[in-house]
């Protein structure tokens, strides 16, 4: 109903809409996306869609405020995602808000690397999907400057996955991210992620083969030395081998469950036809084999020479597999910030304020001058700055 040019060509039925309404009502959803075509040069039927929905009470996602740009796929892909989980985020923050002191502020950090406030970020929620890995690159970006080095491959593994990003001076943003196939039109840090964590299971797959990773044994149960999972982790083998320190796990505050590792590693091992201590000594392989392959990808695959950057090391479990990693890749320097586990969290401090506005704007190659383009951009300095 609108043309390419943004005008309109057909007026909208609001009886029809009422009738859909009512159908998106009865099919018990929760949140529903509204993309209409061209709605980023006239959001207006957009505008009037996403009214008829309130009032039906239904979270709702409005194309033209998530990604106002062309290209149908990419932006209809975007707000689909949004309205999946802005539920869910909007009702924690709106507990974590409410928990708050009257002095108090909250500030969300999004996946660009940058904090928004607490109302944008329950309305438009996709923005935050990275934002824990995003607060680490931004903390090892401080921390590395504070050293003098800026050249930097952040390496965060904890306890589900493991995020490396690739610094040159500066965080990489990018535009082209996705996740699980479905594409993301807004702007990210350029974090790649593989299932390789503290907690990462090891089992035997359909063919024989060692297998770790991607499924986690999470918090609860945890790993068997936790005292309550029954399958054998990546902490599992890193305590057999002896590279944790029972008595000083947790700064001494938990206790691990030694006595239970033996019987659970030995079940394994001869699973797989083993020793216990091959299957340990494998276990790891297998999961830093997973973690080099990673890194590899953002720097060999893009044309960075992974000698020439610093392995800065986080997260709870990144410290005991940096060396490693650093001798496979040929990297001569190690960093480890005093306080890895809780490194996202201070870099989330030390972010500032980042709010990205876009527009698409058509024309002839022909029609471009240096004038215009700055006419263009005045509309969105003139947002930023409000």
């Amino acid at each position: 109903r609108v043309l390419s040019t943004g005008a309109i060509l057909e007026d909208l039925d609001e009886d029809d809409l009422r009738g859909l309404a009512a159908r998106v009502k009865a099919s018990n959803a929760s949140s529903v996306a509204v993309c209409l075509l061209f709605s980023y040069l006239n959001p207006a039927h957009e505008k009037t869609v996403g009214e008829l929905f309130r009032d039906s009470s239904l979270h709702v996602s409005l194309s033209h405020e998530i990604v106002p740009e062309f290209r149908e796929y990419e932006r209809t892909s975007t707000t689909v995602i949004n309205a999946y989980v802005s539920p869910k985020v909007k009702d924690y923050i709106a507990h974590l808000r409410d928990s708050l002191e009257a002095h108090d502020s909250l500030r969300i950090m999004q996946s660009n690397g940058g904090g928004i406030s607490a109302e944008t970020a329950m309305r438009e929620a996709v923005r935050t999907i990275l934002s824990g890995p995003a607060g680490g690159a931004v903390g090892a970006l401080e921390m590395g400057k504070l050293t003098g080095c800026d050249r930097l491959i952040s390496f965060d593994m904890g306890g589900t996955s493991t995020d490396v990003s690739l610094i040159d001076g500066g965080l990489t943003i990018t535009l082209e991210s996705s996740v699980s196939g479905y594409p993301l039109k807004t702007p990210m840090i350029d974090i790649h992620t593989v299932g390789a964590g503290g907690g990462s299971i090891a089992c035997v797959d359909r063919g024989g083969s060692l297998k770790v990773g991607p499924q986690s044994a999470g918090a609860d149960p945890g790993p068997v030395c936790y005292g309550r999972g029954a399958e054998i982790t990546v902490t599992d083998a890193n305590l057999y081998l002896g590279r944790l320190v029972p008595e000083h796990f947790l700064g001494g505050h938990m206790q691990l469950a030694v006595e239970r590792l033996d019987e659970a590693m030995g079940r394994l091992a001869d699973q797989i036809g083993l020793s216990k201590l091959e299957l340990a000594e494998g276990i790891l392989a297998v999961a830093n084999t997973t973690m080099e392959r990673a890194i590899r990808v953002i720097s060999v695959e893009r044309g960075y020479d992974p000698r020439e950057f610093t392995l800065f090391a986080f997260g709870g479990a990144g410290g005991m597999h940096a060396a490693y990693l650093a001798r496979c890749l040929d990297i001569r320097r190690v960093m480890i910030p005093p306080n890895p586990g809780i490194l996202s969290a201070i870099g989330m401090l030390m972010a500032d304020i980042v709010k990205d506005y876009s527009l698409t704007v058509m024309l002839a190659a022909g029609e471009i001058d240096w004038t215009g383009l700055q006419a263009l951009f005045r509309p969105l300095e003139r947002r930023g700055i409000e």
